[in-house]
């Protein structure tokens, strides 16, 4: 058994969070914010259309110009869907 399951649904939300859905039926909300602001690799990510166009790409998630993210960042440090205050739709 892997330990970080497989990303099978992703979905760009406001103030530069992602929805992902693993394949072990967990839903997550991961912020991207820091990244973008901090780390020059994710500096397309500040357009707000590059960055709805996220797809999920095995055990995390991608862009069209190879930006993803550490599968166990993105696992690990994000917040059940539970816990999160904002929309999701």
């Amino acid at each position: 058994m892997d330990l970080i399951p497989d990303v099978i649904e992703v979905k760009a939300l406001n103030n530069y969070d992602i929805y992902i859905k693993f394949k072990n039926g967990e839903e997550k909300i991961y912020n991207m914010k820091e990244h973008i602001n901090t780390i020059k690799y994710f500096y397309r990510l500040k357009d707000k259309n590059y960055f709805k166009r996220v797809i999920p790409r095995g055990d995390t998630v991608e862009w069209e110009n190879g930006e993803d993210v550490a599968p166990e960042n993105l696992y690990f440090k994000s917040v059940p869907i539970n816990e999160y205050n904002g929309n999701i739709d």
